[in-house]
């Protein structure tokens, strides 16, 4: 599976998660040189390039009817997680996106098409 890591995902998540889901290719948006692209030209250009999944803390993108409808259109498997204040926020996220994504991936891979797949959290979380 082809994963592509918005702009709000911690870097430092980036070598973790291509050590830990071997057999698959992260990348991340500034490593591709789209770091600043509006989500209503990143979202198709994502699915263009190939990639399967997206991963983002933006909780807005599910607000809005037309990011809503994109996603939908893209066919993209879409991965939000949340991120609570401060350096300690920081860690966990980043601890818990590294920890879920093995699970989440395992759940994506066979699956055709996008399909709810069970939260999976990997520590606690204030953040909606």
């Amino acid at each position: 599976m082809r994963i592509l890591l918005d702009e709000n995902v911690p870097i430092q998540a980036l070598e973790v998660l291509r050590k830990t889901l071997r057999g698959h290719e992260v990348d991340h948006v500034e490593g591709i040189g789209w770091k600043g692209k509006k989500d209503p030209q990143l979202l198709p250009d994502t699915k263009a390039a190939g990639y399967e999944a997206f991963v983002t803390k933006d909780a807005n993108q599910l607000n809005d009817p037309v990011e809503t409808k994109l996603i939908k259109k893209s066919r993209l498997r879409h991965i939000r997680f949340g991120q609570d204040e401060g350096v300690a926020g920081f860690a966990r996220a980043v601890g818990a996106v590294v920890a879920a994504m093995p699970d989440i991936v395992e759940d994506l891979d066979p699956a055709n098409g996008q399909r709810p797949v069970g939260d999976h959290e990997a520590g606690p979380s204030q953040a909606s």
